[in-house]
């Protein structure tokens, strides 16, 4: 590898809003992110399922679906 080309890599200190930090490797030294796997509702089970039978009630009104 040539010399002196190469970005310095830290151990980078990732931090989320939700407070929740974690260790990795990046060529900064802080990273700060809004939404990790912690507080994400894909990862945490929690997501949105009102809203999903919203829009499958509202299809199923459009279209004439019975049941």
């Amino acid at each position: 590898m040539r010399e002196g080309i190469h970005p310095e890599y830290y151990q980078a200190t990732v931090t989320c809003n939700c407070g929740n930090t974690f260790v990795t490797g990046s060529t900064k030294p802080e990273i700060h992110v809004e939404i990790c796997s912690k507080c994400h509702s894909f990862y945490t089970g929690q997501q949105k399922a009102a809203q999903a039978r919203g829009r499958i009630d509202k299809f199923n009104r459009k279209y004439g679906v019975t049941q």
